[in-house]
């Protein structure tokens, strides 16, 4: 297989690139040939327990492969968090406009995987996708077709050994296409908003916490200590107001004109995510 060069994909040439794209390059100029790099991860990431069925038992385990991928992206200068938006994991740079990269994961390459990232495409600049290393190299990554595909199609490859070790198998060729403008705004708009990376990629069929449950249980944390009034959760959140009337999570009741008190089930919320950190979302 030929060697492959690692690169950083940019849409247009939109604003340069993260500064950790540098430490990559070697005194010549060229970027390293694709080639393994050190365990990223921090072991196994304990998937949600929830018993199921064998589709579900997979969910969980790509969890394992989410630390070391996200760690993986780091060093490129990403800031990266999982599931937001339905991608695995969601990259941005610190540029203004921020350079979106979207790595997808599953426990093998195969067809699916290739058609997750087809689907995200239209709303990054780099598109990944992330699986195991088959044991005896005779997965789909050592299928010169499958390479063959993923490269015309632009997406890099990333394999995971048992250890958590990440490897390049095929760089980025040239920038995903950019076509849907709204989609692309909405995944930004949440990575930015979301508080931390409080869910990990690839995950099972647990909740995810995404910026809205973290505005809501912020505010129902609030109303422990009695009914409010919408004003004065804005300074949680200036959606306030309208998560209040839309209780989507039906956490919310309202007492009186005005005055907002939390149900029952909002203070089971509180015992199943606490809230630690005070202040505004």
């Amino acid at each position: 297989m030929p060697r492959r060069t690692l690169r950083s994909g940019r849409a247009g040439g939109q604003g340069p690139r993260p500064a950790a794209f540098v430490q990559w390059s070697s005194p010549d100029g060229r970027r390293p040939a694709a080639g393994r790099f050190k365990n990223f991860g921090e072991g196994p990431h304990p998937a949600e327990p929830a018993p199921g069925p064998a589709r579900q038992r997979e969910r969980s385990l790509e969890t394992t492969l989410y630390a070391p991928v996200k760690a993986f992206l780091e060093t490129l200068g990403f800031t990266v968090k999982g599931e937001v938006g339905g991608c695995d994991l969601l990259g941005l740079s610190e540029s203004e406009p921020p350079i979106v990269v979207i790595c997808e994961l599953k426990l093998s390459f195969n067809l699916e995987l290739v058609l997750q990232g087809v689907e995200r495409a239209a709303a990054a600049d780099e598109i990944w996708l992330a699986a195991k290393l088959s044991k005896k190299g005779k997965g789909r990554e050592s299928d010169a077709r499958f390479r063959n595909l993923c490269r015309r199609l632009g997406f890099g490859l990333l394999g995971v050994s048992e250890r958590g070790t990440v490897e390049i198998l095929l760089s980025p060729e040239a920038p995903a296409p950019r076509r849907d403008g709204k989609k692309r705004s909405r995944l930004v708009r949440e990575h930015q908003r979301r508080r931390g990376d409080p869910t990990a990629g690839g995950g099972s069929r647990a909740p995810i916490m995404t910026a809205y449950r973290q505005a809501a249980l912020a505010m129902a944390a609030a109303l422990v200590a009695g009914p409010l009034r919408p004003r004065d959760l804005k300074s949680i959140t200036p959606d306030a107001p309208k998560i209040l009337q839309r209780d989507v999570y039906g956490w919310f009741v309202r007492q009186e004109r005005g005055i907002y008190a939390l149900t029952n089930a909002g203070h089971a919320a509180l015992l199943r995510w606490p809230q630690d950190v005070p202040g505004g979302v």
